[in-house]
């Protein structure tokens, strides 16, 4: 869906992505500041919100991290305004100190929080389960299947959240974020932005002793209270089937795997479908399951509605039959499909399965294996190529540990380079360097992307200083957040249409901190970088190493955009001497082999013209060609 369409003012019905239906909700509700980190699967909320922010009248920031987002709403909504932030479910790890305060305190305006798990861990390092957020902050949550309910309760979240002033929740997977289907937008009543005064209230938004201890109780009431709103609500829906014992209880993705499964096998059970999971309904889900001999509950990662569901029917039918995790029917690892959710359904209605799953994939698996495996790698021109090859020569001989981050250059744990004993989370390289140096003999390395060091790097980095410990900091400063989409952080060079913003240099800040050791590389330059990295690496004490040179894909998209050619490099077969300088440990994708010759040839659609691969042939076989893409 184009950005026009997202703002355009008549109702329509238009085919959009989950996030882009999550944007227009939004905006339909008259938001007026939204904020956020980016992260998948979330980024095209922030994506299309930034790409909207010279066309609305409201402010949207990017921020350098989750807390800070969360937090520049949760001022707009105390003040009255109604704001947005959207994340990944580990990103409110980073924001839950603030998400369970703002539980206790409330808000005035409208305050949806879009947060998104990832079961298979598709782009995060865990499946964590973020639903558990809400019952132990008594913030309520609703769950979406696809992007006609998140639409729906987008503005449905903005409206409770008003009435009750609290935060709402609105918990989504990949597999929902990532769905496109017909929405039915609504009218855009957009009133003009403007600051409002603060309500001076006393201790409406502080939370010390007593004051904090009143809002606990006041929190239990609120839960009560929404609990009864939710008993009715249309988000929550009821389908009767011709299996009158046995009934499904789901929600978001796992909504959809029933129902297609259903189909596939031509059975008909009651279903039940919560949309909204915190505060469950619990009258509405004793009444379905009163009169069944058997529930299945269907959802992704862990049993949290299962658990509920058996309390509830502890009381109201103790006889039942649960199925689902904890009767190892369904398990708590990775995400689902139909076909998952057909096998069950088969061995429980009796009914044979469209075809044998079992076997489908069997031989799946045999064919795989004789199929070359393509592994993760850079794309052609990224600058992490280039550091990650000066690196490699600048510790040659040298016994090293590395602690590695959140980013691109998080697969240089992975062959050829190997670059990464450690990685946990957004800015743990640094404290993990701290705890290495203190426990190893070798020669410690941190690496962290630039945006990730604003992000959560730069609290390590200060007790580094403090403490005088004693390792190298790698920060790859490629100008933008590159794994997510390119978006912009805070030391992004500033475009021309962004005069009231200001860049922050990653060397300023690290000086600021006490850092007295600063090294800049550019990776392109790879004898120079491997020099300086090698200098740098040698000396002791706390050090700092900014490689710089912008992510190839943005670098490319800039070109494009202002006309300039990208001219692709070429090998000269006449010089090419077999050497495969420029293939070993470098692996760029636009590089391969002839298969009649031997020799390397470069691809011109896939070329992005560093000259990089140019400089590591040592016989000038590798050249520049007028060639665009």
């Amino acid at each position: 869906m184009g950005i026009d369409d997202i703002i355009s003012e008549a109702p329509k019905t238009a085919f959009m992505l989950c996030n882009e239906a999550i944007v227009r909700a939004a905006l339909e509700s008259d938001i007026k500041v939204y904020a956020a980190y980016p992260g998948s699967p979330t980024a095209e909320i922030v994506d299309t919100f930034y790409a909207l922010r010279h066309k609305l009248d409201m402010r949207i920031d990017i921020s350098s991290n989750e807390k800070v987002a969360l937090e520049t709403v949760a001022g707009a909504a105390m003040a009255g305004l109604r704001g947005m932030t959207s994340m990944k479910s580990v990103g409110l790890n980073v924001a839950s100190d603030t998400f369970y305060t703002l539980g206790y305190v409330g808000v005035k305006g409208g305050l949806v929080l879009v947060v998104a798990d990832d079961p298979h861990a598709h782009s995060s390092q865990s499946e964590q389960d973020g639903r558990y957020f809400s019952p132990s902050a008594y913030i309520p949550m609703l769950e979406p299947s696809d992007p006609t309910d998140a639409a729906r309760m987008v503005k449905y979240g903005f409206d409770l959240s008003e009435k009750f002033q609290t935060p709402v929740v609105l918990r989504t997977v990949t597999r929902v974020n990532h769905q496109s289907g017909l929405v039915r937008t609504g009218e855009m009543k957009r009133t003009p932005f403007q600051k409002v005064d603060w309500p001076h209230e006393p201790t409406r938004f502080v939370t010390v002793a007593e004051s904090a201890r009143n809002f606990k109780h006041h929190m239990l009431e609120r839960s009560k209270a929404i609990m009864e709103e939710f008993e009715n609500s249309e988000l929550n829906t009821k389908s009767i089937g011709n299996s009158p014992d046995v009934g499904v209880i789901t929600s978001s993705a796992g909504y959809n795997y029933a129902i297609e499964a259903c189909r596939l096998l031509d059975v008909s059970p009651s279903v039940l479908k919560l949309g909204t999971t915190y505060p469950l309904p619990e009258k509405l889900i004793a009444d379905f399951i009163s009169p069944l001999k058997r529930v299945i509950v269907i959802e992704e990662l862990s049993p949290y509605l299962e658990r509920q569901v058996a309390a509830i029917a502890k009381e109201v039918n103790p006889g039942i039959e649960i199925i689902g995790k904890r009767s190892g029917h369904f398990s708590e690892a990775l995400e689902y499909n139909a076909n998952i959710v057909a096998k069950v359904f088969s061995q429980l209605f009796g009914v044979k399965t469209p075809r044998d799953y079992d076997a489908v994939i069997s031989r799946a698996q045999k064919l795989k294996q004789g199929i070359p495996v393509r592994p993760p790698t850079f794309c052609p021109g990224c600058p992490h190529r280039g550091t990650f090859s000066a690196l490699r020569k600048a510790l040659k001989g040298v016994k090293h540990v590395f602690a590695s981050d959140i980013g691109c250059y998080s697969m240089s744990a992975l062959s050829p380079n190997f670059y990464g004993d450690s990685m946990l989370c957004m800015g743990a390289s640094v404290g993990i360097a701290a705890g290495f140096f203190y426990s190893v003999n070798e020669k410690v390395i941190a690496m962290i992307g630039d945006s990730t060091f604003f992000h959560a790097g730069m609290p390590g980095l200060v007790n580094a200083v403090h403490n005088d410990v004693d390792f190298k900091l790698i920060i790859l400063d490629n100008d933008v957040t590159a794994m997510t989409g390119q978006q912009p952080h805070p030391g992004t060079p500033l475009p021309e249409d962004e005069p009231g913003m200001k860049r922050v240099l990653l060397e300023d800040v690290v000086r600021g901190m006490g850092v007295e050791d600063v090294t800049i590389v550019d990776p392109y330059d790879v004898k120079n970088a491997s020099d300086t990295m090698k200098e740098a690496l040698s000396r002791l004490g706390l050090g700092v190493i900014i490689s710089r040179r912008v992510c190839a894909l943005h670098g490319d998209r800039l070109k494009r955009r202002s006309g300039e050619r990208i001219i692709p490099n070429f090998v000269d077969k006449e010089v090419c001497k077999r050497i495969y300088a420029c293939e070993k440990d470098f692996h760029c994708p636009a590089i391969s082999i002839d298969e009649e010759d031997r020799r390397v040839i470069i691809s011109r659609e896939l070329c992005d013209g560093c000259m990089v691969c140019a400089k590591l042939c040592p016989i000038g076989a590798i050249k520049s060609t007028e060639g665009a893409k």
